[in-house]
């Protein structure tokens, strides 16, 4: 794999919540990388991932696939992956409270996937009761834990509505309704971006000198936190919809709708900064040798084509020399083309990579992969939104401190869970009309 640049490669999740950054007077311009909203990246990344995990471990589990038991293990380590994270923050004692109570919940998917092939109503009740009992423990823990900055009510609420996605994708996936289920599992993945950013300001709320005063709610880490949501939701689809097309499985044409809906709304999000012209040619990038060409990849798999892997491998390379020529040439070079280019080819290796692994049988290297993959594109799109902040910082001017909770649907200060792309609209949409003259007087993108 090709050395990357530090810049685009920063990692989101160490062993501490807790960043370092630099204090000095370079902090009074607006930025997208501060301690508060590395906080809200890391808590997006790991509750996402936990929901894409939960969905697969269920799904698998009740198709009895070959790599069920990976899709579990990929779901446990997700959740000891958070305790150090924890510990951070609340110590050694709430990051084993934390552990107790998180990850014995994922214990439950596995029963309830049990209950439900062998059409068990008392067991599946049983289970309902279980999970009723971790929605009240764990969002005691969390109102306890941040001493009430995140209200015991809206930390169960929220909870209820995650459990009830997860759910719901599942039932309707056992149902064979593969369109409900794909509309359900788009819900659940957002509502996962709304719950980390109600914890990450309960958090900095009650402990405002670890975060160095910064905010998780600002227009530049709604922007940061957008860009992580729908790079994260494209590397997820990509590599299901990759191995359902391997499988020939009956849902493979809702995994290729929700691809094509999350195109739709990253074509609207670069469209709200760079105009029409700029959203046309993502989208044509985006498409051609980048989305067609996995599904090429696929079939040339399938198929033992040998020289068509190859090929469309080719064109994945190829898509990343283009888009991070756009990326560098849109952003006015505050996002480096040759950084751009370099995290994007690392992005399509870890697709090329979990995919030939899960093709040969690999599961455990896999989900090891696809977990690899899945943080970096929260790399991306820190680089990314830092690039677009950088470049239009009279837009992403914020206030000094946190002083109510963020509109996200729990706490009381908002009214619904913020689709991504809304969210990108109210940190961007004013920019619309600056940059559309500005991108017009861009050179040409190299195609």
């Amino acid at each position: 794999m090709m050395k990357l640049s530090k810049k685009l490669m920063i990692p989101v999740l160490g062993a501490s919540l807790l960043m370092p950054t630099i204090a000095n007077a370079e902090e009074a311009k607006p930025t997208a990388v501060t301690k508060a909203s590395d906080l809200r990246a890391n808590l997006d990344y790991l509750l996402s991932e936990h929901f894409t995990l939960a969905v697969a471990a269920m799904t698998t589990a009740y198709d009895g696939s070959k790599d069920a038991e990976a899709a579990f293990k990929a779901l446990d380590q997700n959740a000891v992956d958070m305790e150090p994270a924890i510990a951070s923050i609340y110590g050694d004692k709430g990051a084993a409270e934390f552990e107790r109570i998180f990850r014995e919940h994922n214990n439950y998917t596995d029963d309830f996937v049990k209950a439900t092939k062998e059409n068990d109503k008392e067991a599946m009740a049983e289970v309902d009761k279980e999970v009723d009992q971790f929605v009240n423990e764990f969002a005691k823990f969390l109102s306890t834990a941040t001493e009430g900055k995140l209200p015991e009510d809206a930390a169960k609420e929220a909870l209820r509505v995650h459990e009830d996605q997860v759910k719901e994708t599942f039932e309707d996936y056992v149902e064979g309704d593969y369109e409900a289920a794909a509309k359900t599992y788009r819900e659940g993945y957002q509502q996962m971006f709304a719950i980390s950013k109600a914890l990450s300001n309960a958090i900095v709320m009650q402990m405002p000198d670890k975060f160095d005063n910064t905010k998780v709610d600002t227009p530049a880490a709604d922007l940061r936190s957008s860009l992580n949501s729908l790079a994260a939701e494209h590397f997820a689809l990509a590599t299901m919809g990759m191995e359902k097309g391997f499988n020939g499985s009956k849902d493979y044409d809702y995994v290729s709708w929700l691809e094509n809906a999350n195109t739709a709304d990253f074509k609207a999000a670069i469209g709200s900064v760079y105009g029409d012209e700029g959203a046309a040619q993502f989208e044509k990038i985006w498409q051609g040798n980048h989305i067609n060409a996995q599904a090429e990849l696929v079939s040339a798999q399938v198929k033992g084509d040998e020289s068509g892997e190859k090929a469309a491998k080719d064109k994945l390379h190829k898509f990343a020399q283009e888009f991070g020529t756009f990326l560098g040439t849109a952003t006015d070079g505050n996002l480096p083309t040759a950084d751009a280019q370099a995290a994007i080819k690392a992005h399509e290796d870890t697709v090329i990579k979990t995919f030939e692994q899960y093709a040969s049988g690999d599961y455990a290297g896999s989900y090891d992969t696809y977990r690899e993959g899945y943080k970096l594109m929260f790399g991306v799109g820190q680089a990314l939104g830092e690039a677009i902040v950088k470049q239009n910082p009279d837009k992403f001017a914020e206030t000094a401190m946190p002083t109510d909770m963020p509109k996200t649907g729990m706490g009381g200060a908002s009214e619904s869970t913020m689709n991504p792309l809304t969210a990108i609209y109210i940190a961007l949409g004013s920019l619309a009309v600056l940059t559309t003259g500005v991108i017009l007087r861009k050179k040409p993108v190299s195609k």
